[in-house]
């Protein structure tokens, strides 16, 4: 995967979806006195299986864009190439995923875990930077049986409580997409901030 893994931006994320260096990633924790006093509702998710992501178990090539100053105006992007590695574990109810790109702003490289839920039947996406060293706010979902998967979790961004949402379409067999955006005003509007493509590797 991609994204995902840093997102969150891995966070892929995501791709995250959390990853070193990057700005795009949201604060962890909102600091007492700062921001507003409560959190906005996360939406309804796609249920989810234990195979959604069977699909992408293997080496991917990926090409990434991350907004470099999210909910700031600017236009500015960052591009990135490199590789994802995923891991199936658990008998695929669980994955690893394995970020490294690099790109003229720097490198990024994340880990991801998915473990799903047998009981609320969503996935969680739990993701982790090089600098860090600590598992980010989870984000859930589903794709619902289709080859489109919707994850949404709550976190902060300088100190302001938003709102995540990681995307992934599976375009075919060896290509997929994924997209993190955030949303400062409780999911009304979004704004787009990690772009990244995987295209499967032999």
């Amino acid at each position: 995967m991609s994204s995902i893994l840093a997102p969150r931006a891995m966070r892929i994320a995501v791709v995250v979806m959390a990853v070193a260096g990057v700005a795009a990633c949201a604060d962890a924790t909102l600091q007492p006195g700062q921001g507003h006093d409560r959190a906005p509702a996360i939406p309804q998710t796609p249920a989810g299986s234990p195979h959604d992501f069977d699909f992408e178990h293997g080496r991917w090539r990926t090409t990434l864009r991350r907004l470099v100053q999210p909910l700031s105006g600017s236009p500015q992007w960052a591009d990135y190439t490199g590789t994802s590695k995923v891991h199936p574990v658990l008998g695929g109810r669980a994955n690893l995923v394995e970020l490294e790109v690099a790109g003229p702003l720097g490198r990024i490289e994340g880990l991801s875990l998915r473990l799903f839920d047998t009981q609320r039947r969503r996935w969680t996406l739990n993701y982790a930077n090089v600098t860090g060293g600590t598992l980010e706010l989870p984000m859930s979902g589903g794709f619902n049986g289709s080859r489109h998967g919707v994850f949404y979790g709550a976190d902060t961004f300088k100190g302001d409580p938003i709102l995540v949402r990681f995307v992934i379409d599976v375009l075919d067999a060896d290509h997929c997409r994924f997209e993190q955006a955030f949303s400062a005003d409780g999911g009304a509007t979004w704004e787009v901030n990690w772009i990244a493509f995987d295209t499967r590797m032999p």
